[in-house]
């Protein structure tokens, strides 16, 4: 018997504490000890090139685990650098289906210099939200947090949220003496922020241990009217620096300016040549070979709240890209986003010079039917259309001198293609209805996150169904500064995972 079930046996033989009726009441009754554990989990620096930390965080939730009897277990990649996966399992003794819980450990660089009155792993509490000015708290031992405090840290929502979620689940259904009508297999990994490039090595060496009905994805954002959503797809994503260059050396800008090119402004004049005034990108062949929504899929575009006037006014835009689409229609393109531009200095560093380079990161987002090394093709393809002599490394000084423009293209790490699960599969509708089982509001069925995770390495590797969960408010600031988790949140997201393990099946 697992040892859940045998600290709530003993409790109950001694007469000291009654079974909770719910997942709600067992939450209620154990929030300072659920707080407590994810405190401590959150409070460990979590960036996947971290090895001494990433393996600290798989070894707390190994020694989690444990606690719970889940037999877990440490899944290495061939390369023994790579962060391990932690694998657990409940298995249930005649069960027909076999479902995996997934949520990842680690997170994105935080530079604390970023953050306001916090660091990213030293975890406060607000009253509500940091946009709004609400000030650090500290719960009371004893009383009840307020839902609508949030915990500001490092992966709070992204995704040791899901982590918790999913095992706080666990505990709940062995205090009320349930058990899944599946077996139950876990699988927390340890760089997706990185682009999950050891994912596909892990699942091809435990691809036996890994079948499964279903993997049920917990990470990402509820919808951005605040409803629970199932999402049955995620983009791709591929990133890509690009380099263009001036002099060999920073050049006064009195002496030299208006006379040797500006690396900054070169970069500027290339980038905007990449999409329109409505944002809509210019790069030839960019929306070819979207694989279109099917009629299912528009309808539940269709059925979604809309959002984008209230997100406009949230967000302090008086437009919106797209020309007449909504957010949730744009999501389902692909698209080229700048994530960042680097040449010399601005505000009180600024020198005058002429600096020697200018370098931009594209996100270029993919969706079904897209693939990234075609989508990178065809941005290198403009990029000499421009003028461009472009290369993938550093230019030789004959190069500089042979060619009036020059840019460096390289390919990031990681990435991968964009997913997408049938939304009339058995399994999806049972997903969606053990949603709705803890929802007073309709669930949005969405076909496609804008987010990206790793759920084609899923169906490449082991030929996995995957389905998407998310819990973490919409507002979190994912991968920025001040990332936060709004508690209600986390309290849905362990309902929402308890009456997914314990769903009726369709047929």
């Amino acid at each position: 018997m697992p040892l859940a079930s045998i600290l709530v046996v003993a409790t109950l033989l001694t007469g000291a504490v009654r079974p909770p009726a719910s997942v709600r009441e067992y939450r209620q009754n154990n929030e300072a000890k659920i707080l407590a554990e994810f405190t401590n989990l959150l409070a460990i620096p979590n960036v996947a090139s971290d090895r001494a930390n990433i393996r600290r965080n798989a070894e707390a939730i190994v020694e989690m685990m444990q606690r719970r009897g889940l037999s877990p277990r440490l899944l290495e990649a061939s390369d023994p650098a790579a962060p391990p996966a932690v694998y657990g399992e409940w298995t249930v003794p005649g069960a027909e289906r076999t479902l995996v819980f997934y949520a990842h450990y680690d997170g994105q660089p935080a530079d604390p210099a970023e953050w306001t009155g916090s660091t990213p792993w030293a975890p406060v509490w607000r009253s509500g939200s940091l946009a709004a000015g609400a000030p650090v708290v500290v719960p009371t031992p004893g009383e009840p947090v307020d839902p609508e405090w949030r915990i500001y840290a490092r992966s709070a929502s992204d995704d040791k949220a899901g982590v918790m979620a999913i095992l706080t689940a666990v505990d709940a259904l062995h205090a009320l003496g349930r058990k899944p009508t599946a077996s139950v297999k876990f699988f927390f990994e340890g760089e997706e922020e990185a682009g999950s490039p050891h994912l596909a090595d892990i699942l091809s060496r435990n691809r036996d241990l890994l079948q499964s009905d279903a993997w049920i994805v917990c990470d990402g954002p509820v919808h951005q009217s605040g409803r629970k959503q199932v999402v049955f797809g995620v983009r791709g994503d591929v990133n890509v620096d690009v380099t263009v260059y001036g002099a060999t050396r920073p050049l006064h800008s009195g002496h030299y300016g208006n006379w040797a090119p500006n690396p900054a402004m070169l970069l500027a004049r290339l980038l905007t040549s990449m999409k329109d005034e409505t944002g809509r990108v210019t790069i030839a062949g960019w929306y070819d070979d979207v694989v279109p929504l099917s009629p299912l899929e528009r309808r539940s575009l269709a059925e979604a709240p809309k959002v984008d006037d209230a997100l406009r006014a949230e967000l302090g835009i008086a437009r919106s890209e797209g020309g007449s689409k909504d957010l949730l229609e744009l999501i389902n393109l692909p698209s080229l986003n700048v994530n960042g531009i680097r040449s010399a200095d601005v505000g009180d560093a600024a020198r005058n010079v002429i600096p020697t380079t200018a370098t931009s990161t594209l996100d270029l987002r993919l969706v079904k039917g897209i693939d990234r090394e075609r989508q990178v093709a065809r941005l290198v393809e403009h990029v000499r259309r421009q003028g461009y002599h472009v290369i993938d490394r550093a230019p030789t000084a004959e190069e500089r001198r042979a060619h009036p423009l020059v840019a460096t293209i390289v390919q990031r790490g990681g990435g991968y293609n964009a997913s997408r699960t049938p939304m009339d599969l058995p399994v999806s509708r049972s997903v969606v209805e053990a949603v709705q089982s803890v929802s007073n509001e309709a669930v949005v069925r969405m076909p496609t996150l804008g987010g990206s995770l790793p759920l084609v390495i899923f169906e490449e590797s082991i030929r996995a169904t995957t389905i998407v969960v998310p819990i973490a408010n919409y507002d979190n600031n994912q991968h920025a500064e001040n990332e936060n988790l709004r508690l209600q949140n986390l309290w849905d997201g362990i309902e929402i995972m308890a009456a997914i393990m314990t769903m009726h099946w369709r047929e």
